[in-house]
């Protein structure tokens, strides 16, 4: 049932995406689809290997390569489309829902502005990787016909 509801999500965003490029509304939705169960932290080194904005109100952070988290914010941030970089408090190597906040860097030479983490939700970063692939493709066809 989950693979039938991912596939129609998949055909869903594919027919949306007519400019080959997918909207934050979009993204969040696939990136929602391929989360887990909200838990109450994260393991947090130090250092990012990455990360994606969702909108104003959710982005995805990479870890490692292999691991990922989905951090839904309490709010909107202003600034996080428009981000040049991003951090995130933590507490002994954890990053704690409705605890820490990410740190976002805009664009003016103004302060970070600090938006709260309301949830986190690890990513199955593998299947998140092969519907990306599956709606490039789905793209490509699109263009030809």
């Amino acid at each position: 049932m989950k693979r039938l509801i991912l596939v129609f999500l998949c055909v869903s965003l594919a027919a949306c995406a007519s400019s080959g490029r997918l909207s934050s509304v979009e993204r969040l939705a696939l990136y929602r689809a391929h989360a887990g169960a909200p838990q109450n932290d994260m393991p947090f080194q130090g250092s990012l290997n990455g990360w994606n904005e969702l909108g104003d109100s959710a982005l995805a952070v990479w870890t490692r390569p292999g691991q990922a988290f989905l951090l839904e914010l309490t709010g909107p941030c202003p600034d996080l489309p428009y981000a040049q970089a991003i951090g995130l408090t933590s507490r002994v190597g954890r990053v704690s829902a409705r605890l820490d906040k990410v740190l976002v860097r805009g664009p003016g030479p103004g302060p970070q502005m600090p938006c709260y983490i309301g949830s986190i939700r690890p990513l199955d970063v593998k299947a998140l990787r092969a519907s990306e692939q599956q709606l490039r493709h789905a793209q490509a066809e699109a263009r030809q016909e």
